[in-house]
């Protein structure tokens, strides 16, 4: 099993790196252009993610201890 997995690493590190444009398949068309738009997307268009899929990330770190805001949607448990 080692011996397979040793063999055939190389050749999925291979397939991982590969840089062509991608194109549709044979007999697939890409999606149509969307309402207002003359030009359908490319597909390199079509594999980026919108801001709001993917908000960017903040690394600010804090230098001292701060305050919470209040939070008004912090609300106890209801009484049952």
């Amino acid at each position: 099993m080692t011996r397979y997995l040793l063999a055939f690493t190389p050749l999925l590190l291979a397939a991982c790196a590969q840089q062509a444009d991608l194109t549709p398949m044979a007999g697939q068309r890409l999606p149509p252009a969307p309402y207002g738009r003359v030009d359908p997307p490319s597909p390199r268009e079509l594999l980026q993610l919108d801001p709001q899929a993917a908000p960017p990330r903040s690394d600010e770190l804090r230098s001292r201890s701060e305050e919470r805001a209040d939070d008004p949607f912090d609300l106890p448990p209801p009484e049952n």
